[in-house]
């Protein structure tokens, strides 16, 4: 448990800094170990990423809490860095379910987490303010009761389900999460720097922006000169591997050629990373 608690306290750290980082994500043990090794202080798991690992869609329901959880326990034991956890909704719609979730979550090695407000429901997309508020201030008591400096991060998809207004709402929404506890926010689906920048000025705590969506080609240097302080890759890299994947095998039964293996590392430096990486 102390180095769980040093590992959120670096975490918390973070997000208290006037820099902006980048915490990629991870779906399982071979990824989590290669992009640790190459320097960022903090990784994250993507719930679409261990979906697909999974051979399942990016839905709700589509992977269990207890599958979610033996996933992001992996990605824990792997690397020696502070991981927070894609929970999604928290697997369930009472807040008492989310609050076992967050201590769960913590009880796999987790040092951080974000909770959304989809609903999984087309009719009604998000859930209603006062119950997506009580989700996350059950969230943050759940996490405070472990005596972890717990990284909470409160997601609204205002943008991504198209919601009437969306700014105004996931500004509402955004600051209600920040009073009950969320240390963090994060609002995907925007594709342009300027409301982006405005989110920033009328949200109290670190804004978290997604990266690696088509249409959206933003920068590191971009993200942080409007006071952006963490990027994350949600599943994007997870995408651009099955990408790959398919790639290749459309290559090889409409041409019958291999050039996808010009791009591959070699089997030895795998199995000599593999080997070797967090040794003592």
């Amino acid at each position: 448990m102390a180095d769980q608690f040093n590992k959120s306290a670096k975490f918390k750290a973070l997000h208290q800094q006037k820099t902006t980082f980048v915490m990629p994500n991870a779906w399982d043990a071979g990824s989590a170990k290669m992009l640790a090794a190459t320097g960022f202080s903090a990784i994250a798991t993507t719930s679409a990423g261990i979906a697909f690992a999974l051979g399942r869609p990016d839905s709700e329901d589509a992977v269990s809490r207890v599958e979610m959880l033996n996933a992001i326990q992996q990605i824990v034991q792997a690397v020696d860095l502070p991981v927070s956890a894609d929970l999604e909704a928290g697997f369930g719609i009472e807040p008492k379910v989310v609050a076992e979730t967050i201590r769960q979550a913590i009880h796999v090695g987790a040092v951080g987490g974000n909770i959304e407000d989809f609903t999984g429901d087309g009719a009604k997309p998000l859930f209603d303010v006062a119950l997506a508020t009580e989700r996350i201030q059950a969230a943050r008591l759940a996490a405070d009761s472990t005596n972890l400096p717990f990284v909470l991060t409160a997601r609204t998809n205002c943008y991504l389900v198209n919601y009437p207004n969306p700014f105004a709402a996931a500004v509402e929404r955004a600051n209600r999460y920040c009073e009950t506890g969320a240390d963090c926010i994060f609002v995907p689906g925007i594709k342009d720097l300027a409301t982006i920048a405005q989110l920033v000025k009328e949200i109290p705590k670190p804004l978290t922006v997604v990266v690696g969506l088509m249409g959206a080609p933003f920068t590191v240097q971009q993200l942080a000169d409007i006071g952006v302080r963490r990027i994350t890759l949600g599943g994007s890299l997870a995408r651009a591997t099955y990408y790959l994947i398919r790639k290749a095998a459309q290559e090889m039964m409409q041409q019958g050629s291999f050039s996808y293996a010009e791009a591959q590392i070699p089997d030895g430096e795998l199995c000599e990373f593999f080997a070797n990486f967090g040794s003592k």
